[in-house]
Formats: C-alpha cells, structure tokens, sequence
C-alpha cells in the first residue's frame, strides 16, 4: 500500500472532514497569574459553535502552565491558562492564536 497523499486518508478518501478550520487572534496581556490561579481572555471567531475543536497557542513562553481553549458561545473561544507551576507567574503582552476545527 502506498502512503497516502496529502488531502486522502489510506482508504483513498479525501480529508473533506478537515475542511472547515477557522481562526482568529488577540493581544493578551496574562499578567501576575498567581500559583493555583486561571486567566482567561475571549477570542472571537466568526462560525465557531459549540462542540468545535480547538487548538490553542501563545506567541510567548507559557512557562509550564497549561493553556486551553474551548468554544463556549456562537462565534467564541474562551483561552484559560492554569498556573500550577508553584510561584507566581508574570508572562507580559502577547498575541493568543486560536484555530477552530468544525465538528462533524
């Protein structure tokens, strides 16, 4: 069998499941995020719905805490980043990304 191209699955179908990603991004400033703490900032993506994937980054060093996202009202992705790292953490001014893939 032969690899599979690019835009088809092995069985030779084609990856139209993939074909509804959207995106959208923000400036965030995720400041003095204490240890046990969350922050949260709203991006808005037009087409996003409830059950979507998403996929979340950051264009800093996240410095051990963990970033989420999830699609939590038409056409908005809420990013959450957990601070568990054990002290405060002061990440400064950053661009937040998001990429939503349509549920099928």
């Amino acid at each position: 069998m032969a690899n599979p191209m690019y835009g088809q699955n092995k069985d030779d179908s084609s990856l139209n499941y993939f074909s509804d990603v959207l995106s959208g991004s923000a400036t965030w400033d995720p400041s003095g995020i204490g240890d046990g703490d969350e922050q949260a900032t709203n991006i808005t993506v037009s087409g996003a719905e409830l059950g979507d994937f998403c996929l979340a980054s950051i264009s800093v060093d996240i410095q051990d805490m963990v970033l989420d996202a999830q699609v939590t009202a038409a056409d908005t992705v809420t990013c959450v980043l957990a601070n568990n790292t054990g002290g405060e953490v002061d990440l400064g001014s950053s661009t937040a990304s998001v990429v939503v893939i349509k549920a099928v």
